[in-house]
C-alpha cells in the first residue's frame, strides 16, 4: 500500500505540474511503472516528464522525478508518445483466422489501435462478439462495409436499412470503395448522410486512379461531403486521386475545408503500390492506365516478376503483386500530403499469413517507416507522430477521447523508440520483418511488446 506521506507528494507535484485531468487513479494503491528520462510530445511542446501508469491501466504525467512506482524505467534518449492509430488496417479477407498474424505485426510497428476503416464488417454486432471472445494484443475496431452490404443486400432500401444498423451496432463508420466496386452517386449520397445521422465519418476509396480522372474522384468526395455534411476521408490519396496531380488535389481539399467541410486524407510512406490481381485494377487497360508491364509487376512474398503467363496464372490463384518503387514518386505525392495538416498516415494493409507474405511491406513498417521518412525530409518529429495519433483521435470522435494522447487519466496506450534508429524492416520479398527501434509498447497500461518479444494481450474493443 501507498503510504499517505508519499501519496500526498506525489498528487502535490501532479497539481504544481498542470498534468492531473482525472482523479480516478488516486483511489489505487499506487503506481506499477514509471517511464522516465525519454522526450515525449505533452500539451503541444516537447516535455521529458515522468509518465507513470497506474493499475488500472491510465496515465499519470507529471514533472520529471515527480512520480514513485515498483518499476521505474530510465529511458534517456528515446521518445514516448502515444500508442500509434492505424485507421486503415486491412484484415477483411478472413480476419477470425488472421487477425493475430495482423496484430503481432502492427504491435511491433508501434501500433496499439488498428482500425478497419477501409472495408470492415456488414455485421457489426457479430464482429465484435466474436472478437470479444478471443485475446488481443492491440485495441480493435471496425466500419461498415458497404461493397460487403452490397453483396448481401440487392435493394437499395434493404442496403440502406443494413448500414444503419451496423452503426446502431457501434461500427466506427461507413467504408466504401468506388473504384472496385462502382456505385451511383445518390446511393452513395445515402449512405454518407446516414453516417452523418449517426455523427460517423466516411472512408472512401476514390472512383478513379488513371491519370486523366483521378481529380473528377477528389471532386466527387467534396460533394458528397457538401451534400451530405458527413465528414469525408479519401483513403490512401496518393495511390488513388493524386498520384499524376497531387498538388491540383490537395489545393482542392484545402479549398473545400475553407468551406467549413472536413475533409481529411491519409497516405502510407511508399513509393509503390499493390493489390491482388483479380481487382479491377486489372481490368483490360492497366498497362495503359498505369504505364506498366507484365515485368514491372513483383509477386509479394517472393519479388518474382511476372510474364504474361504467370500473370493469368496468378490473377486466378488471386495472387498479391506489387508495382515497381518510384510509380508514385515520394516527392511529387507523397511528401506533398504530409505536409498538410489534414494529411494522416494510414497503411492499408496487414500481415495475414506468417508462412507466405500477402502483404505490401506498409502491412508491418507503415508506421516506423513514416517516422523516418518524416524526419527525412524535414517534417518535425511532433508533426508527424500527430498524423498516427492526434489526427485520427480527432477524426474518430468521441469513440478516442482517451487515446491518442499523452494526458492524466488517458489509456495507457504508448510507443517508445529511438528517433535515431527507428524504421521499417519489411521488404516486397519479405513482408513479414519487425519494424527496427521500436523500444516498447504498451497496450491499456501492459506491456505487449519489447524489443523483438511479444509480451501481454490487453487490447480493447473499440466501439461506438
Amino acid at each position: 500500500m501507498m503510504k499517505r506521506r508519499t501519496f500526498l507528494q506525489q498528487a502535490a507535484a501532479l497539481v504544481a505540474a498542470g498534468g492531473l485531468t482525472r482523479v480516478g487513479w488516486a483511489q489505487d494503491t499506487g503506481l506499477r511503472v514509471v517511464l522516465r528520462g525519454a522526450k515525449a510530445p505533452v500539451d503541444g511542446a516537447w516535455k521529458t516528464p515522468d509518465i507513470g501508469i497506474d493499475r488500472s491501466g491510465k496515465l499519470v504525467v507529471a514533472e520529471a522525478g515527480a512520480l514513485q512506482a515498483g518499476e521505474i524505467i530510465p529511458l534517456d534518449g528515446k521518445v514516448v508518445c502515444p500508442g500509434f492509430i492505424d485507421i486503415l488496417s486491412d484484415n477483411t479477407a478472413d480476419p477470425l483466422r488472421t487477425y493475430s498474424i495482423v496484430e503481432r505485426y502492427k504491435v511491433s510497428d508501434g501500433v496499439t489501435t488498428a482500425l478497419q476503416m477501409h472495408g470492415g464488417s456488414a455485421d457489426a454486432a457479430g464482429y465484435y462478439r466474436a472478437f470479444g471472445q478471443r485475446p488481443h494484443r492491440i485495441n480493435y475496431g471496425v466500419s461498415t462495409a458497404v461493397m460487403r452490404v452490397r453483396y448481401a443486400a440487392n435493394r437499395l432500401s434493404d442496403r440502406l436499412r443494413l448500414v444503419e444498423r451496423c452503426l446502431e451496432e457501434g461500427a466506427l463508420g461507413v467504408s466504401h470503395s468506388i473504384e472496385y466496386q462502382p456505385t451511383p452517386y445518390e446511393e452513395v449520397l445515402g449512405y454518407a448522410r446516414l453516417a452523418k445521422k449517426y455523427d460517423r465519418p466516411v472512408f472512401l476509396h476514390l472512383r478513379y486512379s488513371s491519370e486523366a480522372q483521378e481529380l473528377d474522384g477528389v471532386e466527387e468526395s467534396i460533394r458528397l461531403a457538401r451534400d451530405s455534411g458527413a465528414r469525408v476521408h479519401i483513403s490512401h490519396l496518393h495511390s488513388t486521386g493524386g498520384t499524376f496531380h497531387m498538388e491540383e488535389a490537395l489545393a482542392k481539399l484545402r479549398r473545400a475545408r475553407t468551406e467549413g467541410l472536413e475533409m481529411t486524407c491519409c497516405v502510407y510512406p511508399y513509393s509503390y503500390w499493390a493489390t491482388y490481381l483479380h481487382s479491377t485494377r486489372f481490368d483490360e487497360g492497366w498497362q495503359r492506365r498505369y504505364g506498366l508491364t507484365y515485368n514491372d509487376l513483383q509477386l509479394v512474398g517472393t519479388g518474382e516478376r511476372l510474364t504474361k503467363a504467370t500473370f493469368e496464372k496468378y490473377r486466378a490463384q488471386k495472387r498479391l503483386v506489387a508495382v515497381p518503387e518510384g510509380t508514385m514518386p515520394l516527392e511529387q505525392t507523397v511528401d506533398l500530403a504530409l505536409r498538410e495538416s489534414f494529411c494522416y498516415i494510414g497503411s492499408d494493409g496487414g500481415i495475414e499469413y506468417a508462412s507466405q507474405a500477402n502483404s505490401h511491406p506498409r502491412g508491418a513498417g507503415c508506421f516506423s517507416t513514416a517516422v523516418r521518412h518524416g524526419q527525412k525530409i524535414g517534417l518535425p518529429l511532433e508533426n508527424i507522430l500527430g498524423k498516427m495519433t492526434e489526427g485520427p483521435r480527432h477524426l474518430l470522435r468521441p469513440v478516442l477521447e482517451d487515446r491518442g494522447i499523452l494526458r492524466s487519466g488517458a489509456w495507457a496506450d504508448l510507443t517508445v523508440f529511438d528517433p535515431l534508429t527507428i524504421n521499417g524492416a519489411a521488404t516486397v520479398s519479405n513482408p513479414n520483418q519487425y519494424s527496427r527501434g521500436i523500444d516498447r509498447v504498451f497496450v491499456n497500461g501492459q506491456l505487449a511488446y519489447q524489443a523483438g518479444s511479444l509480451n501481454a494481450q490487453a487490447g480493447q474493443p473499440i466501439r461506438r
